[in-house]
């Protein structure tokens, strides 16, 4: 069971990272037209892609009222990716709503044994 905890990580990992290369795309270019000749956009796509297929292969074992909830931790890696490699501030409503988060995967969690 641990493996598909494992896998779940990975997961929300690549969404968020997904996220990342799609915002990079959008910084790269101010047109639609210009968005799309970035090697970001297709980065940001097969890493959602990837993401979306192990969200289905996770959802052949996990319940979906667990595995739902705990996506949410993909907004965690996206705000320390923020953090680290876009330079944006984190404030205290970030930090309390990341705590909301984390409490919440945590019950969750509880509740499944």
């Amino acid at each position: 069971m641990w493996l598909w905890y494992l896998l779940f990580v990975v997961m929300t990992l690549l969404g968020a990272f997904g996220a990342f290369f799609f915002k990079k795309s959008a910084n790269h270019s101010k047109s639609l037209s210009g968005m799309l000749k970035t090697y970001q956009l297709y980065v940001g796509v097969f890493l959602y892609f990837v993401s979306a297929v192990l969200n289905i292969y996770i959802l052949h074992y996990l319940d979906y009222s667990v595995v739902l909830p705990l996506t949410s931790i993909t907004y965690i890696w996206t705000m320390l990716i923020a953090c680290i490699w876009l330079k944006e501030k984190i404030s205290l409503n970030k930090i309390i709503g990341i705590a909301c988060i984390v409490g919440g995967t945590v019950l969750i969690s509880l509740c499944m044994t």
